[in-house]
């Protein structure tokens, strides 16, 4: 699938050359790597952005479903390479770059890798949403736009030293700030209860802490295609950014609470959780990321379709993993509290629209929250989860009469935890391992009991990596090898890739095979 390029070599000179001038008012013979990435970055991200601005002009009005891939992580590695591979682009942009005496290699080490994820999580996610864009699927990535991530490593001595890994001290070309589709996210507080004029009880949250989620938009283009998907990280602002009556007062801490609660939750990706003030800002981020991402999605959906109780139809919330199982709760409050639904309603739209990805076997490892922990800072969501467990206990006692080690096994809320495998799978229309071994040992032992109460849940989903970045990118000598057996069907569609099963006993194609492991 293979298709034109959009730049012959020399039109692609004449576009350096142009941006260049214009960035940085040099020509290509004074142009350091790094000043030849930004501006290979820049023509990369507008050959996207008129990518994305078709995309959206075609499928705006078709109507189809759109998925939201919820993780706390995605390890997206460097863009640039990746992008134009595929945007088809890749070896017109190196060929070019030789005969001006840039290695592309050495031009790609200059982009500094997206401190977004750690490790498998990040990495799954990050090629799901490759896959997603490339068989055709409309999806969003939601995370957060962490200023440091982890960190980087140094070694030093012989001993590891972690220092911050400032990877947007000089800016990102493939990122772009959208403030217009910003939310306000509310922590701690009370909830009071009144009655209103229909009779319903209404839930007002009151006395919390705020910030302003600001999403800042990824693109992520399909190889081959003229589709281009969204990885949105949220970052956070202050509602206020400095009281100057607090500080008038001497209240120096006050005056800047709000501008610190923002800056904190965005600073590293799993802060240090073994001190209750780590903890509290680990649940603090999930909310965050997860609100943010839950109002966007009903905000999306109401703009073109006017009944929200269809929003199932048209909305599918992937957790990938326990961290954004709050989507349950938080989709919950938004259609009770702010669409006025009945909690009869708001569940089976919920429960239609949530499905959960399940990454451990080990139940001692499945996420749980301290009650007093939870309630403090997400009052009304608690609340909610609350009232989730009464309503799920009912429906364990009735099909299990007597049976109080059920309860033990499968309460939302039990011993004074939230367990969040628990209400991810009680909240959802789908239960789903990481591969088929992964998710018999879910059915027959960890997750055991749900599975025997509601097996229709259950199913399996093979995760794995992108044979795009990690072999038509990371290698692209052995990349031709492969298609010129196999044809280049691969690319897109990997079981094609058996056709070289064949040259498993051909001497001379085994010989090739040894000869590109040694070349560079």
């Amino acid at each position: 699938m293979i298709l034109n390029t959009r730049y012959t070599k020399k039109e692609f000179e004449k576009l350096l050359t142009e941006k260049l001038f214009n960035e940085f008012a040099i020509d290509i013979a004074s142009a350091t790597d790094e000043q030849i990435y930004r501006a290979l970055a820049l023509i990369a991200r507008g050959m996207l952005s008129e990518k994305r601005k078709r995309f959206i002009a075609r499928t705006y009005g078709a109507n189809g479903k759109q998925v939201y891939y919820l993780c706390m992580e995605f390890l997206m590695g460097r863009a640039l390479g990746n992008n134009l591979i595929n945007l088809c682009e890749y070896d017109e942009v190196k060929e070019a770059l030789d005969e001006l005496g840039f290695d592309i290699d050495a031009i790609e080490d200059q982009e500094p890798d997206p401190a977004l994820g750690n490790g498998g999580l990040g990495r799954l996610a990050a090629c799901f949403l490759d896959s997603l864009t490339t068989l055709g699927y409309s999806a969003y990535g939601c995370g957060i736009r962490y200023r440091y991530g982890m960190f980087k490593q140094k070694i030093e001595d012989g001993f590891q030293k972690e220092v911050p890994d400032n990877w947007l001290k000089d800016g990102y070309p493939f990122e772009m700030k959208r403030p217009e589709y910003s939310h306000e996210v509310h922590f701690g507080g009370y909830v009071r209860s009144e009655m209103g004029e229909n009779g319903k009880i209404n839930f007002i949250h009151e006395g919390y802490s705020s910030v302003i989620a600001v999403p800042y938009d990824m693109p992520i283009v399909g190889y081959g295609n003229d589709m281009v998907n969204t990885l949105m990280i949220w970052d956070a602002e202050p509602k206020e950014v400095f009281r100057l009556d607090s500080f008038d007062k001497g209240e120096y801490n006050k005056a800047v609470e709000e501008e610190n609660l923002a800056k904190n939750l965005v600073e590293v990706l799993y802060p240090n959780d073994n001190h209750i003030s780590g903890k509290e800002l680990r649940l603090k981020q999930q909310y965050f990321f997860i609100s943010a991402s839950v109002q966007r999605a009903v905000a999306k959906y109401k703009k073109q379709h006017d009944d929200i109780t269809k929003l199932y139809e048209k909305v599918t919330f992937q957790l990938n993993d326990t961290h954004p199982t709050v989507a349950v709760p938080e989709l919950m409050r938004i259609l009770m509290d702010v669409e006025g639904l009945g909690w009869d309603e708001a569940w089976e739209i919920t429960t239609k629209t949530c499905a959960y990805t399940n990454h451990t076997i080990m139940a001692e490892a499945l996420e749980k929250w301290p009650v007093d922990l939870f309630s403090r800072l997400l009052p009304r969501i608690y609340q909610i989860v609350e009232e989730i467990n009464r309503r799920f206990l009912i429906q364990v006692r009735e099909q299990y009469p007597g049976d109080e080690e059920k309860v033990r096994q499968m309460a939302v809320i039990y011993d004074g935890q939230v367990h969040m495998a628990r209400l991810a799978i009680v909240g959802g229309y789908s239960v789903n391992g990481v591969a088929q071994l992964h998710t018999e040992i879910l059915k027959k032992q960890t997750l055991k009991d749900f599975y025997e109460m509601t097996p229709e849940k259950f199913n399996n989903k093979t995760n794995g990596i992108t044979q795009r970045r990690f072999l038509l990118h990371g290698n692209p000598l052995l990349a031709d090898w492969v298609t010129e057996y196999a044809g280049d069907g691969w690319i897109t569609d990997l079981p094609k890739i058996e056709k070289i099963a064949k040259l498993a006993d051909d001497t001379q194609a085994q010989k090739e095979f040894m000869e590109i492991k040694y070349k560079k």
